[in-house]
């Protein structure tokens, strides 16, 4: 696992890349903000993390709301045989002091 700033993905989602983002938040963080892609719960991520299969050999960006579960979901796809995980330091926290909403 890497960390990966908010700037460098808002920088790589404005200039139209597509990302592998993982929001491993509760579904009612998820609904105040979100940044868009696939939405697995740390404490589903085991049990849901076939969903993913096909990334496993991708860059994987994993998201929170402060970046502490989002490493711990990094961590534990890492375990799973992910190769190239990365998780968004400060998380949507981050995200919104410096982007807002």
């Amino acid at each position: 696992m890497q960390n990966i700033t908010p700037e460098e993905v808002k920088e790589r989602l404005d200039k139209g890349e597509q990302l592998n983002l993982l929001d491993v938040r509760e579904p009612h963080e998820r609904a105040e903000f979100n940044i868009g892609g696939i939405h697995i719960p740390l404490g589903q991520l085991m049990m849901q993390a076939d969903e993913l299969e096909n990334l496993k050999n991708q860059e994987v960006i994993v998201y929170c709301r402060s970046g502490n579960r989002s490493g711990q979901g990094a961590m534990i796809l890492d375990t799973m045989g992910f190769t190239n995980t990365k998780n968004l330091s400060g998380g949507m926290l981050s995200w919104q002091s410096k982007f807002g909403q």
